[in-house]
């Protein structure tokens, strides 16, 4: 087969949730497969890290598809074209975006509909991109993969989409996350917070992470404790609203509230395995890597009842009301109070990362790229 890839997410040093499913999954598949071609379709230069085996033919399209308008310009014009000049027999695109009337039979991954739900959280313009073109990209794409149940079930019922259209494909967490010593962790704490022990929150600073909620909670927790723990915040302040600032201005502990921007993830991985605990208490998500990354730390994890988080987390996390804070400060309490809690929680978590890895969602979007290619 000729298999096209849209790989505009695929950017040295930066990528993130979809770009790093996009990496870890064809970096295998590629490799694996070397009996088809694959044509990476990039929309500016391209690092050849990323191209993995000899298999591989790269493919520079303009423009750079960063925009609406460029979005519409690049998938409705310069990939159809492309399609039609490498004769592609299918069209995989990890990021959920297509055309309206695909040419070749293509799969899409849609990881979440969170905008649907928080159209706010982006650009109004993008917003509106979104909620009108992906329930048409769903309707008119042969087949639909996804990374959990809950968002097979949102895709389904949101989009009216055939459940046996749609494959379930599980994240999996970078190889880069593991426990480390305690001379790491002593390191760690004296570069971020003066040698104490802190809670972590991971990810884009977006409303619908919760960050209100958490730093009110914290500082009941604080209130309510005799140890200075602190909170560390990782992730880009691109999204920082007023109201969360608002929120923020008011605590009486926002002093011991770090924030270290985001980091890289050999960094980042260091900073994780050095935490009491990941508070990750967002109100809506489509997977939440970062709890199979905690998982892969030992560290224990405090996370949502709501959405895709009980169904990744299982057993091995503290689930809270993610809209109550005195819900997450109790969980908090109970980490810092109770060593016996965290030491059972991280015996849990090291069975239950093993039900996630991305030599499985390789496999398991590799079975998706042979039902679209065969019906």
């Amino acid at each position: 087969m000729n298999i096209a890839v849209n790989t505009r997410l695929l950017l040295p040093g930066k990528l993130e949730g979809i770009g790093w499913f996009t990496y870890e999954t064809l970096k295998r598949i590629t490799q694996k497969h070397q009996e088809h071609t694959f044509y990476f379709i990039f929309d500016r230069s391209f690092d050849k890290q990323f191209i993995f085996s000899e298999n591989i033919i790269p493919v520079v399209v303009g423009p750079q598809a960063r925009h609406p308008f460029l979005y519409y310009l690049w998938f409705e014009y310069s990939v159809k074209k492309t399609l039609r000049k490498i004769k592609a027999d299918i069209f995989l695109s990890p990021d959920g975006f297509c055309m309206l009337k695909p040419a070749i039979p293509s799969l899409i991954v849609m990881h979440d509909l969170n905008f649907e739900y928080y159209p706010k959280d982006l650009p109004w313009l993008t917003s509106h991109y979104y909620r009108y073109f992906f329930p048409r990209f769903a309707q008119n794409a042969r087949r639909i993969a996804t990374v959990s149940e809950f968002s097979k079930n949102d895709i389904q019922k949101h989009y009216h989409i055939d459940s046996d259209k749609i494959d379930v494909v599980y994240n999996g967490a970078n190889g880069y996350f593991q426990p480390v010593g305690e001379d790491i962790k002593y390191l760690v704490k004296k570069q971020y917070t003066k040698g104490k022990d802190f809670f972590i929150f991971i990810g884009a600073l977006l409303p619908r992470k919760n960050l209100r909620n958490l730093f009110i909670a914290y500082d009941i927790f604080r209130k309510k404790s005799n140890k200075e723990i602190k909170l560390l915040i990782v992730g880009a302040r691109k999204w920082w609203t007023p109201e969360i600032e608002k929120t923020f201005s008011r605590l009486q502990y926002k002093e011991d509230i770090i924030f270290t921007g985001r980091l890289e993830t050999a960094e980042l991985f260091r900073v994780l395995a050095s935490s009491l605990a990941l508070t990750y208490v967002s109100i809506f998500e489509g997977f939440g890597i970062p709890i199979l990354e905690a998982f892969q730390c030992n560290v224990p994890v405090i996370t949502s009842n709501v959405t895709s988080m009980p169904e990744v987390a299982g057993d091995a996390a503290l689930l809270i009301d993610p809209f109550n804070p005195d819900s997450i400060s109790k969980a908090m309490c109970q980490i810092a109070e109770d060593k016996d809690l965290s030491t059972n929680l991280i015996e849990k978590a090291s069975l239950r990362k093993n039900y996630f890895s991305w030599d499985k969602t390789a496999e398991l979007l590799w079975q998706s790229i042979i039902r679209t290619k065969n019906p």
